[in-house]
């Protein structure tokens, strides 16, 4: 049978351009229910939460006729709070942050930049990784590797060479010649000119590969031939764990 052009599914209705909106507001933010004003929506003029309410834009309705924002609605509760009262948030920052930046809510954006886990993540740590060449390139490299090695496996290992000067690369070349020859893949990282270290940017690494999803853990390389140095002071193993 076929479903004429005036028939719309239950929960995907679409509203045309508002021009009266209500004065209260219930809203279907990714499942979680919420009421509010549209005065405290709006409080923002310019960010993306006010516009959705200015009646110039298409907004979905659930089921029950509440407005449907597509987004993680467990924080939304910290947004509303902030429009409500001006309280910053100090849980879930990270979250809050993302969700803050999609709303385009600006003097909430800036205040979260001066906590210490927003300011050490984008000032302190981003640009220092900023500063070592292709970082994001080689951790995607990394688990190609592994995954491509994981076939009937439980774990599967990869060997990474981090220098941080141009000497720390000269001394390593024979090594990774050595190891080229024995068709061992090696991701290189680095040399990069900034102050943290060989194992602070071991650290970087374990952390984003984690936040992927992935279990790993870090080895130190114990060299068979063709080093003339300590091998784990500059090549290591970052191990895959699948099941």
């Amino acid at each position: 049978m076929s479903i004429s052009s005036e028939q719309k599914p239950i929960g995907k209705q679409v509203t045309g351009s508002l021009h009266m909106l209500p004065a209260i507001v219930e809203l279907n933010v990714g499942g979680e229910m919420y009421t509010t004003t549209l005065s405290t929506l709006k409080k923002h003029p310019g960010s993306k939460l006010a516009e959705m309410f200015t009646g110039q834009h298409k907004l979905r309705t659930d089921s029950k006729g509440r407005i449907f924002i597509d987004r993680p609605g467990t924080y939304f509760k910290y947004i509303l709070e902030y429009l409500r009262s001006n309280q910053v948030p100090t849980q879930c920052i990270q979250d809050v942050y993302k969700e803050a930046l999609f709303y385009d809510i600006e003097p909430l954006i800036k205040q979260l930049e001066d906590s210490p886990q927003i300011f050490g993540e984008q000032v302190a740590r981003k640009q220092f990784l900023a500063r070592v060449p292709n970082y994001s390139e080689n951790i995607e490299l990394m688990i190609r590797i592994a995954r491509a090695e994981a076939v009937a496996s439980r774990y599967s290992s990869v060997i990474i060479c981090v220098v941080k000067t141009e000497e720390d690369v000269a001394r390593c070349q024979d090594a990774l010649n050595s190891l080229d020859m024995d068709k061992k893949s090696v991701v290189k990282f680095g040399p990069w000119k900034a102050a943290p270290s060989i194992y602070d940017l071991l650290d970087c690494i374990q952390m984003d590969v984690k936040d992927k999803g992935y279990k790993i853990s870090l080895h130190a390389h114990v060299a068979e031939k063709g080093f003339r140095f300590k091998s784990q002071d500059f090549f290591h193993i970052i191990q895959f764990t699948w099941w």
